[in-house]
């Protein structure tokens, strides 16, 4: 029988033969004679306390083998393909606190790897296969700009140790997802557009924002079998839509909704690892005031011109500025904004409105890596400096659509005291948008062949939200 790893009935069975593929992928670039070897991730105390954070692998890690337990290794040996588990001997005494102690037998039944061994034993098995290089991975994130852990050991210091081939390989394989991955991506997407629609259907006037997360929190994991979410959830109202990183630790997702007010809510669940990332924006009180409705058709007919020309072969950095103009347009005839759009978007109008990128990849890691590799274009400069990726699209690739119009006091204020911007803005008008917040549009899309398809499943047109949300007293 096939090993499988699911939460449970009804939720996706994940095969491990998704990992297995993923490491013939690799050996197919690497040499006969490297081996791999990759160290998952560690528990992560409370400070000095004996309370652990609830522990999330190590992205490189699980994408080679899927495994979820903390203090692993994990080798793969190219000439031979044979792959090699290493998991933490634990004393006996565990089993009173942490029940039943997996033996590597089982280990090597539940993660489909060829052979399991205890850490302790890592230096002399690898010894064993007399590499000729011995690959880790480390590298630079793109987006944090922190540095992917290599894997460290006593006795690593005798291999011949090469820690650069292998980041920018892998990082280049997680770019292109394999139809097994593509499914688990469909199955979180469909997760969270299900656990928004009953957040809409809960949403009204009174309630905090905090209530409306519970609602995404509490379908993702008791339906879905999310126990992650990928992020912090996102669940701005009123002025605090305009936040874009809204629901830290300062700003909790703690006002009450008012009547009146847009939502800004971008959550989305995590399931084996793979990640979704949508944005809902409705009304509190479920219908649009034409205001409200303005701003949210600028943003649906960016999201909309971009679904319509992604495919292989366009450049993600067109794809932006696609999705502005088409923005910037509706704003101009809507009366907020004056002269020739391209004149606009050369003087950065956009990035007053929009300061962030088009969207970015998606996969293991919520900004997934392989953005701005070495044979990648390099960042743009200006504006379009805040994209995540320049890439050329291409098949297979999975990225988000996430256009949006914001209306932020200290880039409205910087606009309004530069002539250079200041002259295509319609000063009265928009400064009655002042505390409106923000609207963003966030699609989770796979690359096809001849064009996209879109794996996010919600009302978006207005008279779609306004249909689904005033079915909210039936909120169970």
């Amino acid at each position: 029988m096939a090993a499988i790893w699911s939460m449970g009935p009804g939720t996706l069975e994940v095969p491990m033969s998704l990992f297995q593929k993923n490491r013939q992928r690799l050996a197919d670039k690497l040499k006969s004679g490297e081996v791999v070897i990759l160290q998952g991730g560690e528990d992560i105390s409370h400070y000095d306390t004996d309370i652990h954070y609830v522990f999330r692998q190590e992205a490189y890690f699980t994408w080679v083998c899927g495994v979820k337990e903390p203090g692993c290794y994990f080798a793969l040996d190219v000439k031979t393909k044979k792959s090699y588990l290493f998991v933490p001997r634990l004393p006996d005494e565990y089993e009173v606190w942490m029940g039943k102690l997996l033996t590597c037998a089982q280990f090597r039944k539940i993660y489909a790897v060829d052979e399991v061994y205890y850490v302790d034993e890592l230096h002399t098995i690898l010894k064993s296969m007399n590499p000729d290089k011995l690959l880790t991975l480390t590298g630079p994130n793109t987006d944090s700009g922190l540095t992917a852990k290599e894997a460290a050991f006593d006795g690593i210091d005798e291999f011949n140790v090469d820690n650069e081939t292998l980041f920018p390989i892998i990082a280049e394989l997680r770019v292109f997802k394999t139809p097994e991955e593509i499914e688990v991506m469909r199955y979180v997407c469909k997760v969270s557009s299900d656990a928004h629609k009953q957040v809409m259907l809960y949403a009204k006037p009174g309630l905090k924002e905090y209530q409306c997360e519970s609602v995404f929190l509490d379908h993702c994991y008791r339906v879905g079998g999310c126990r992650h979410v990928s992020y912090t959830c996102i669940c701005g109202s009123g002025d605090n839509a305009a936040t874009l990183h809204y629901g830290h630790a300062a700003a909790p997702n703690s006002k009450t909704l008012e009547d009146g007010d847009m939502c800004l809510f971008d959550m989305g669940g995590n399931y084996a690892g793979y990640a979704a990332d949508i944005t809902c924006s409705y009304p509190a009180n479920g219908k649009f005031t034409d205001d409200q409705k303005l701003i949210y058709e600028a943003v649906l007919n960016a999201r909309d011109a971009v679904i319509r020309e992604a495919k292989p072969g366009v450049k993600w950095t067109d794809m932006h500025l696609t999705a502005n103009r088409a923005m910037l347009q509706h704003l101009k005839e809507g009366g907020l904004l004056k002269g020739d759009v391209e004149d606009m978007i050369n003087h950065g109008v956009n990035a007053i409105l929009q300061p962030h990128g088009l969207g970015h990849l998606i996969g293991l890691d919520v900004h997934d890596v392989g953005g701005y590799l070495p044979h990648c274009p390099p960042r743009p400069d200006g504006p379009l400096g805040r994209l995540r990726t320049a890439r050329v699209l291409q098949s297979t690739m999975l990225l988000t659509i996430e256009p949006g119009c914001y209306f932020i006091d200290k880039l409205l204020d910087r606009a309004q005291a530069d002539p250079k911007l200041s002259r295509f803005f319609n000063w009265e008008r928009v400064n009655s948008f002042r505390g409106f917040g923000g609207v963003r549009i966030e699609d989770d899309v796979l690359i096809t062949d001849d064009g996209v398809e879109n794996l996010t499943f919600v009302p978006r047109t207005v008279a779609e939200i306004e249909e689904h949300m005033k079915n909210g007293a039936n909120f169970k």
